[in-house]
């Protein structure tokens, strides 16, 4: 008599599924190594060209990391069924389908930043669950005829195939509320009392315009790019940052010792170089935190040097120009956003904040090193896989209200959104219907040159079908270009328009 593959594909997943619950559990609360999965995850980011990677962004955003770890789990559990229905006929071939899984997860493992064989324990652990599950399920895998007339022993597999997904469920939710690394780290940031006072701002820094989102952009609702899977955790009282390099002296600091320094606040927008024209990849935040100028100066940088290159903890770097941490934007040492430690996603302890400049180039998130160096002499993470070195922000403006595909009444119309030139500022923003003339646009206040600013204008809308253009001119009299780039090599131009329906 036969055997169902379907059962034995069932049965593969369910102990592959078993094996990633005990491998995420070894890692997250009895931390025996790395998690598999992250470390697989991680290894597709660092092995993904930078045209693939952006596309990516471009699609899902913000859901890069969870849609990657599903995809990541999802292989796995694929990988497990062909195990299953090859453990049919020979249980040792599908025990080494499982073993070469085991094995892709430890490569990735010990080729991630500060990897080594002891992390690959949980892998280890892993493989030897799945593959004693796959050993116990396949036995029991009911014969085709017993599945048709509903015998004992389809009964019997299914509800043992139920108890292994239940239990490896359960390790997984267990594994969730007992990480003891993550706990401990969010104890020590709820704990913290940072000196920090909320910067000045101008009363007018909003528009009046229905709909448009806030100048202040909430912690949880900031933007995330980053390429860690999973957000280290590090505590203060762990944190340290080397500087050195072409410096006359190296300096190492703790975290009590860099907020003993003195913070300084402030209001700046950070944006991502993989922000579309009119993307939402931007955030506006006040930030504390302490000048990397007056670490630098205390190091003594040498003269030929024109660089830094920045190190997270997770071994990803970014390269900087050392005229950008050491002039008078006021670049800082950040521990705090919003008025709070910095969230753990964000960077928590210390990241780094450098106006002027895209993400990728500058704002280095759990920050542990300062190399004081040449660009000829680095590469970084980003420009490795294809991005600009300098990484300049670039003059933009988008439309928030109305939003692309809208439908108004005829009439006085609100329309509103942002500028932005960080470490220029915006001067003018003008708004234009089809292709009629450029209107000046109302501007906000703003508390300095860091910062987005808010505009609005009113629009006498006639009915039918139309767009809406804006554009943008810096405090330098430059007004942003109308040609369109897409991100790639160092931020989008072009023009944000709307089609909007006016009934």
């Amino acid at each position: 008599m036969s055997r169902s593959r379907s059962y034995a594909a069932l049965g593969g997943a369910v102990s592959v599924g078993a094996g990633l619950a005990v491998a995420e559990f070894a890692s997250g609360v009895a931390e025996l190594g790395a998690s598999p999965v992250l470390a697989a995850g991680e290894a597709v980011i660092a092995l993904t060209p930078g045209g693939l990677s952006e596309a990516a962004i471009q699609l899902v955003g913000t859901a890069d990391k969870p849609l990657l770890v599903l995809g990541t789990v999802l292989i796995a559990l694929l990988v497990g069924a062909i195990a299953g229905v090859l453990a049919l006929t020979r249980l040792g071939r599908g025990v080494a389908l499982l073993a070469a899984l085991g094995a892709v997860a430890a490569w990735a493992v010990i080729a991630s930043e500060d990897g080594g064989v002891a992390d690959t324990i949980p892998s280890v652990l892993g493989v030897c669950v799945a593959a004693a599950a796959l050993s116990l399920l396949t036995r029991r895998v009911p014969h085709t005829d017993r599945v048709t007339s509903g015998g004992a022993d389809r009964r019997r597999f299914l509800l043992l195939a139920g108890a292994t997904a239940m239990g490896a469920a359960a390790v997984t939710l267990a594994g969730r509320a007992l990480g003891e690394g993550r706990r401990v780290v969010e104890e020590a940031r709820r704990t913290l009392r940072l000196p920090i006072k909320e910067p000045e701002v101008p009363t007018e820094v909003a528009v009046d315009v229905k709909g448009i989102g806030p100048w202040q952009t909430p912690n949880e609702d900031f933007y995330r790019i980053d390429t860690a899977l999973g957000a280290p955790e590090v505590t203060p009282q762990d944190w340290r940052l080397r500087i050195h390099g072409l410096v006359e002296r190296e300096i190492e600091i703790g975290y009590d010792e860099l907020v003993d320094l003195g913070l300084e606040n402030t209001w700046l927008t950070i944006a991502c170089v993989s922000n579309p024209v009119g993307g939402p990849l931007i955030g506006n935040a006040w930030w504390s935190g302490v000048p990397i100028a007056d670490l630098l100066a205390r190091a003594g940088v040498a003269p030929e040097a024109d660089a830094v290159l920045q190190t997270s903890v997770d071994g990803w770097t970014c390269g900087t120009p050392l005229r950008a941490l050491t002039d008078q934007r006021g670049s800082l040492l950040a521990v705090a956003m919003n008025g709070e430690p910095l969230p753990v996603e964000h960077g928590f302890p210390v990241r780094m904040v450098v106006p002027g400049l895209y993400g990728y180039v500058s704002a280095t998130k759990w920050l542990v090193d300062l190399e004081v160096t040449r660009f000829d002499r680095i590469s970084a993470y980003w420009t490795e896989h294809g991005w600009g070195e300098l990484g300049p922000i670039k003059t933009q403006s988008r439309i928030e209200v109305p939003a692309g595909g809208a439908t108004v009444p005829a009439g006085r119309v609100g329309v509103g959104g942002v500028a932005w030139d960080q470490h220029v500022g915006i001067d003018r923003v003008e708004v234009r219907v089809d292709d009629g003339p450029w209107q000046d646009a109302r501007l906000a206040d703003v508390p300095n040159v860091d910062t987005w600013r808010q505009w609005a204008w009113t629009w006498d809308a006639e009915p039918g079908e139309h767009r809406l253009t804006v554009r943008a001119t810096n405090a330098e009299g430059e007004t942003q270009t109308s040609e369109r780039q897409g991100v790639l090599p160092d931020g989008a131009t072009g023009w944000h328009t709307v089609a909007v329906d006016v009934a």
